[in-house]
């Protein structure tokens, strides 16, 4: 019979994933739902947005109209 190996590998890559040196890096659920304003999405610059987007596991796909856009509907409540 064989003996299957078992990986010790840490998820997320191990060593440096809390060190915040590359932002999404690695998928980590947030503690804390955004709390950002309209007016703050559309203001926000495209590298804000791409991390904002890659900490919650969502596509960082497309120019910033569509990414602010995708935010704006993705985190914000109708009142």
């Amino acid at each position: 019979m064989e003996s299957v190996a078992r990986s010790t590998a840490t998820v997320g890559g191990g060593a440096g994933e809390n060190s915040g040196e590359r932002c999404g890096q690695y998928f980590q659920m947030p503690v804390h739902y955004p709390r950002y304003s309209q007016a703050d999405y559309e203001t926000m610059p495209e590298w804000k947005l791409d991390c904002l987007l890659s900490e919650y596991g969502l596509p960082v796909s497309g120019d910033v109209q569509q990414k602010r856009k995708f935010a704006m509907g993705t985190f914000l409540w109708p009142r």
